[in-house]
């Protein structure tokens, strides 16, 4: 899978003490496929849940977050051999295992399915609304975004968080404002872990959704209806049957 928006973490946390205080370091691999290009390397010092050093293995050195951390970095920047050392993790640390770990994440995932369907809108300068609601993924690192002719659509997009529905499963709503044009063709595209390739859902404008629920409903009720009328005559024919004719003058 080669989206990169996905980042899971591979942590090891390190805790010492001093003075009472805690100290502690965290290493963390963030990866988002199992190539190495795809993987990054970081190791957190934070002393009294701040952090004030790190080492990231995309810039290749320390570098300080408070005036003692500067300091520091500053100090480990010069030890040659320790920068080696800590810019080869990503490959004894990292690699080794993620491999695992990325597996295991995609087969514990739910894949999303999504519904696309139009909603009115209160803004002055569109005149209509889809609303592309995917649901029942896990886990809740996901990507949805909107396409017109293949061309990605960045403004008038609104979106909400990922939201937990209580069962482990997450859902989440995208609103696309625009205004029709003859022949476009909008998509709602979905990109998430469980995916091998992205969900891809194309909006059809040929029926708005209102005319298309009142189809719906009179076919329903025609149906029904004819229902209704062949268990009348199936009801009255037996009935007549049943009847003796009694000539009259």
């Amino acid at each position: 899978m080669a989206s990169s928006f996905l980042c899971l973490s591979l942590l090891f946390i390190s805790l010492s003490t001093a003075g009472g205080f805690m100290m502690y370091s965290v290493d963390r691999c963030n990866f988002n496929s199992s190539e190495p290009q795809d993987i990054e390397y970081i190791r957190s010092y934070y002393f009294r849940k701040v952090e004030f050093t790190r080492f990231d293995s995309s810039v290749g050195k320390y570098v300080g977050y408070t005036e003692y951390g500067v300091r520091n970095a500053e100090e480990w920047n010069k030890d040659q051999g320790n920068l080696a050392a800590m810019r080869a993790q990503k490959e004894t640390y990292c690699v080794n295992n993620i491999g695992i770990d990325y597996s295991s994440a995609l087969t514990k995932s739910a894949k999303p399915y999504v519904r696309l369907h139009s909603t009115v809108t209160a803004s002055s300068h569109h005149p209509a609304m889809l609303v592309c609601s995917v649901y029942d993924f896990y886990p809740s690192k996901i990507k949805v975004s909107w396409h017109r002719n293949g061309e990605e659509v960045t403004s008038d997009v609104t979106s909400t968080e990922e939201m937990a529905d209580g069962d482990w499963y997450y859902q989440t709503h995208s609103h696309l404002e625009y205004t029709p044009r003859s022949g476009e063709k909008i998509s709602c595209k979905v990109e998430h872990a469980s995916l091998e390739k992205p969900l891809i859902t194309d909006w059809d404008p040929s029926m708005p959704e209102s005319e298309r629920n009142k189809l719906a409903i009179g076919a329903s009720g025609l149906i029904l209806g004819l229902i209704l009328s062949l268990a009348g005559f199936i009801y009255y024919k037996r009935k007549a049957r049943g009847r003796i004719l009694v000539p009259t003058n």
